[in-house]
């Protein structure tokens, strides 16, 4: 297992991290494999999307807005939000590879969604 190392800005955002997987990829599988992505934390999540459009990203974390509202909720931490919006995208992704290679469609771009920060987290990746 690989730890990634993720430095957030913002309290809710959407972090690209393909590049930084796509290295450890080139570093231990050259050829064909399946990546496991997993996010350790419980008020964060990964998921897969469009990175051509950044509209895309603001689009999703207005939505989420939309979708989980500012309620009482009960968690004395005050973050129910981040848990439900983690709960909501999941904590791990499964992407083949093929030839080192991240086997992606054409606009798809893995993204580390951070929904408590600015935080120092972390992304666990496996290869099977």
């Amino acid at each position: 297992m690989i730890e990634i190392a993720i430095k957030t800005h913002k309290n809710e955002e959407f972090i690209d991290i393909t590049e930084l997987i796509q290295r450890e990829i080139t570093k231990n599988c050259s050829q064909k494999c399946l990546l496991n992505i997993f996010i350790p934390h419980t008020t964060a999540a990964v998921t897969i999307n469009e990175n051509a459009d950044p509209d895309v990203v603001r689009d999703m974390l207005m939505g989420f807005k939309t979708i989980v509202p500012q309620l009482e909720y009960h968690h004395m931490e005050g973050n129910s939000m981040a848990h439900i919006k983690s709960s909501l995208i999941g904590a791990s992704l499964s992407v083949p590879v093929e030839k080192g290679k991240l086997c992606l469609g054409t606009w798809q771009n893995i993204y580390f969604c951070e929904f408590d920060g600015p935080r120092n987290r972390k992304a666990w990746i496996s290869f099977y």
